[in-house]
This record gives structure tokens, C-alpha cells and sequence, in this order.
């Protein structure tokens, strides 16, 4: 029951989604295809890439804050979400229940990764390829990252994919090392949808991008949709953050009292 319990923990911190109350700063509508101008398909596929790649979110950190809701096979549950980032680092997550109790906090590294279950008084520290059982083997720290700030993802914006544009909206697919990609961009130039398929390995996740929100001059997904499909396991989640800020001081705190037992 244990391990049950701390592996939910787990995959919702390492797929890093949440949902709840509604955001308290003002929308960025992405105008529909006949409200702006056609965007223009470059001959050469780099400069396409480079368009799409320089609409991303920059940032040192960031931080933040929302609420939760999941269906992890079959159970929903919902609670408080705070997230703070170090690019390229770590992603600090800590769940916290209506009543204020935190009930689980996650540290993850490009190296390993250590969630702790409050509620059960147990921990578990394992190396960054213990994500594996719940993501292909090509799924990297930083591309996770992406996937939480709605950024394009490094290992798909190469000369491999095949960049289209149809009805004013672009497209980006592909395959690389048996993961298939297909990725759609709003008029925003943002990704607006992320579809990644390991058919070999039974995984499939599909990532749903909305309510953008200028944050200090640049745009970030306050609301995001995601169903993921591993084996026999499904799992909806979706999270909706109503404060996002960039490049503001922040700490990590992470300890496991020697109470907690350690399982596998």
C-alpha cells in the first residue's frame, strides 16, 4: 500500500501537471488564423526552428503556484502545487492538501531524483532512469522541463523533423530513437499541443498547452491538460497555476528525517 501510494506521488511529480483555481493575471488570447497575418514558411528548415525556438519562456528560475487535480488509474484526487525551478538543475515540487498539510515534496535533478511522502513517513531515492518506468528511455531532465514550461524541446528542433504549415498553424514531426513526435504551434507561435509515442514501449503522452500569460515580456502556459498512457496504466492530469513568476530568488529545501524509511 505504501509503495502504491508513494509511486502516484511520484509520477505526478515527474509528469508535472495541475489544475484548480483560475488565474488572477490577464490572458494572451492566441488570435484565430483569419485574425493575423500568415505566417510565412522559410525555404530553409533552420530558420523556421529558430522562429518557432525564439518565442520561448526564458528564465534562471522560476516559481509557481497552483492546484492540482489527477485520475491516476481510476482514483481522482486534487491538491495545492508549489514548483520552483533552477534551469537545467533541479524542480523542486511540494503537494499540499486543503487543509495546509504538505503531504509530499519532490526534488529532482538531471542526475537522480528523491520524492517523501509526509502523509506514510517513507522516501525514495533513485537514479533520473528510475523515470523510465514511466517514460521512454529518450525522455531527458531538460526535455521534462519543457514539458512543464511549454517550451519547444531541444531534441525535437533539429533538421530531422519535418516542419510544415498548414491553415496558418505550424507543425512539427518526427521520430528520434523510436519516439514519435508531433507537436502543434498556436498563431502565438507557442506550442499549443505535445503528442510523444513510444510505441515499442507501450508509452504514449499527449500534453494540451492553454491560457497563456505574459510574464514580464514573455509567454507561459498557466493551464495544461495531460493524458498519459504507459502499458495498462492511464493517467489524466491537469493544472492550472495562478502565479507564475521568473527570475526571482529562490531556495530548494529538501531533507528526509531519519524517521522515514527508505523503500525501493
Amino acid at each position: 500500500m505504501r509503495k502504491n501510494t508513494l509511486n502516484s506521488l511520484l509520477l505526478l511529480s515527474l509528469i508535472f501537471i495541475a489544475a484548480g483555481c483560475k488565474s488572477k493575471k490577464a490572458v494572451v488570447k492566441a488570435p484565430s488564423v483569419a485574425e493575423t497575418p500568415a505566417p510565412v514558411l522559410n525555404t530553409k528548415k533552420l530558420e523556421n526552428l529558430k522562429t518557432l525556438k525564439s518565442k520561448d519562456l526564458p528564465f534562471n528560475t522560476l516559481s509557481l503556484k497552483g492546484k492540482v487535480s489527477m485520475e491516476i488509474e481510476g482514483k481522482e484526487n486534487g491538491v495545492s502545487v508549489n514548483v520552483r525551478v533552477k534551469k537545467d538543475e533541479k524542480i523542486w515540487i511540494s503537494l499540499t492538501a486543503i487543509a495546509g498539510i504538505e503531504v509530499a515534496r519532490a526534488l529532482i535533478t538531471p542526475d537522480s531524483l528523491i520524492v517523501r511522502n509526509n502523509l506514510q513517513s517513507v522516501a525514495l531515492k533513485k537514479p533520473f532512469s528510475y523515470i523510465y518506468r514511466f517514460a521512454g528511455k529518450q525522455v531527458t531532465f531538460k526535455m521534462l522541463q519543457s514539458v512543464l514550461t511549454g517550451n519547444t524541446i531541444d531534441e525535437l528542433m533539429t533538421e530531422q523533423s519535418v516542419v510544415e504549415l498548414n491553415g496558418g498553424i505550424f507543425t512539427l514531426t518526427g521520430d528520434k530513437s523510436g519516439l514519435g513526435y508531433r507537436v502543434l504551434f498556436n498563431t502565438l507561435l507557442k506550442t499549443a499541443e505535445l503528442n510523444l509515442n513510444d510505441a515499442r514501449a507501450g508509452q504514449a503522452l499527449k500534453v494540451n498547452y492553454g491560457e497563456y500569460q505574459d510574464v514580464t515580456g514573455a509567454l507561459f502556459p498557466s493551464v495544461t491538460r495531460i493524458n498519459s498512457v504507459s502499458g495498462t496504466k492511464k493517467t489524466s492530469i491537469a493544472f492550472d497555476f495562478n502565479k507564475i513568476e521568473r527570475n526571482v530568488p529562490l531556495d530548494f529545501p529538501f531533507s528526509v528525517p531519519k524517521r522515514f524509511e527508505l523503500i525501493n
